[in-house]
């Protein structure tokens, strides 16, 4: 019997089918609690030893490279001013006549790589017949030379 509060509660023993169970179920807890990134006590406790990993400083070439607040553009929320101007009616035809003289170079180019790949395709080396040996039979005939 166990008095909790004044209120009194019969307790069984554990049966030997509840001990694996409750076995199972920590073990289960103990293995899902490996899954957080922060808490692995085996790592813990190599690096308080000595033998685990070392925590290295980040090398300044990094430190540099990385701006001090690492701010996220906001989802859904309009950029205030653009980085550079958009471009005026009269760029963006001079852009398109950029490219296409840009296409009208590279066409021609193919065109004359095309006449050049037109050249038919060398004759084979034919190659002297070897008549000075002589042709060899068959080791199943029975013909005599």
């Amino acid at each position: 019997m166990l008095q909790i509060l004044g209120i009194t509660m019969r307790t069984k023993p554990l049966s030997i089918r509840r001990i694996p169970a409750i076995c199972l179920t920590m073990l289960a807890a103990a293995g899902l609690s490996g899954c957080n990134g922060s808490f692995n006590p085996v790592r813990d406790v190599a690096t308080a030893v000595g033998a685990g990993p070392q925590a290295a400083s980040t090398p300044d070439f990094v430190a540099r490279s990385r701006p001090a607040n690492l701010e996220y553009m906001p989802i859904g929320k309009p950029v205030v001013e653009r980085p550079t101007p958009a471009r005026t009616a009269d760029e963006i035809k001079a852009a398109e006549a950029e490219l296409d003289a840009l296409r009208s170079r590279n066409e021609a180019a193919g065109a004359a790589a095309a006449e050049l790949g037109k050249t038919p395709p060398p004759e084979p080396i034919k190659l002297p017949a070897n008549t000075s040996q002589q042709t060899r039979q068959k080791t199943n005939s029975k013909r005599t030379p």
